[in-house]
């Protein structure tokens, strides 16, 4: 999300309510939405600040209330949740503002990792923004993060991509613009597409070295470095589970070590 400090505008004051749909009275005292990052596989990856927030707040937003109940079920958690994701955020998003502007608290949570990333969560921050209801952030898991700390390649600046077009076409051109930012890249793809997006790759960027992460933090966790045809090789038998990919800059191959 932008952050608009230093903008020439002026922030909405509480009270200002949201346009669209219809502006929204915001309580003297607001709740507050929490936007709390959880585990992406291990369930012991959660911090003791995100498992405090869970416990104390009205109503969890989750992507997938099975998913998010088992996570709550697991640290002895009894906070009522409710669905917030793709299908749905057009309907809910309101509701959950409305909630937060008369003064009840919520913590929006994706399925894996931090809100917000590749997920619809993004819009519930920004419509509770525009209604002047305070944020918070609590920080920790993230598929990005821990794929760069394990890949051992250059991560002073890097893009993270999310997941490429489905297009081989547009999906090669897109490779061909990252490739000229010459920084290191970071995607996510699923089982069904990760052949084709090395294939990509190894058009784009030839036989270079690339990190695969597959099912991090969980128990059949592999991170494996190789050209895209070895990795292509190895994952012929049919993938399985997601996939966290990192490319080297385009020219971090031929630095010579310090």
């Amino acid at each position: 999300m932008r952050d608009h400090a230093g903008s020439d505008h002026e922030p909405r004051p509480p009270g200002a309510g949201v346009g669209g749909q219809g502006a929204v009275r915001v309580a003297e005292r607001p709740g507050t939405l929490f936007v709390v990052a959880t585990p992406i596989g291990n369930l012991e990856d959660v911090t003791l600040r995100a498992l405090r927030v869970l416990r104390e707040v009205d109503l969890v937003a989750c992507e997938d209330t099975r998913r998010t109940r088992a996570l709550l079920t697991h640290h002895d958690i009894h906070t009522p949740t409710t669905s917030y994701f793709e299908h749905n955020k057009l309907s809910r998003g309101p509701q959950l503002v409305r909630m937060l502007a008369e003064g009840r608290s919520v913590a929006l949570v994706t399925d894996a990792g931090t809100p917000g990333i590749s997920d619809p969560g993004f819009m519930l921050v920004r419509d509770a923004r525009a209604a002047g209801i305070p944020i918070v952030a609590v920080p920790g898991p993230s598929a990005v993060i821990a794929a760069l700390s394990a890949a051992g390649v250059p991560a002073d600046r890097f893009v993270f991509e999310g997941f490429l077009p489905i297009k081989p076409g547009r999906r090669v051109n897109r490779l061909n613009a990252l490739k000229e930012l010459e920084t290191t890249l970071v995607l996510y793809e699923s089982p069904h597409r990760i052949v084709a997006t090395l294939g990509a790759i190894r058009e784009v960027f030839g036989e270079i070295e690339v990190v695969v992460a597959r099912e991090l933090t969980k128990q059949f966790e592999e991170i494996v470095t190789a050209t895209p045809s070895a990795h292509l090789e190895r994952l012929a038998a049919g993938p399985r589970g997601e996939f966290t990919v990192v490319v080297p800059r385009a020219r971090a191959h031929e630095e010579a070590p310090s």
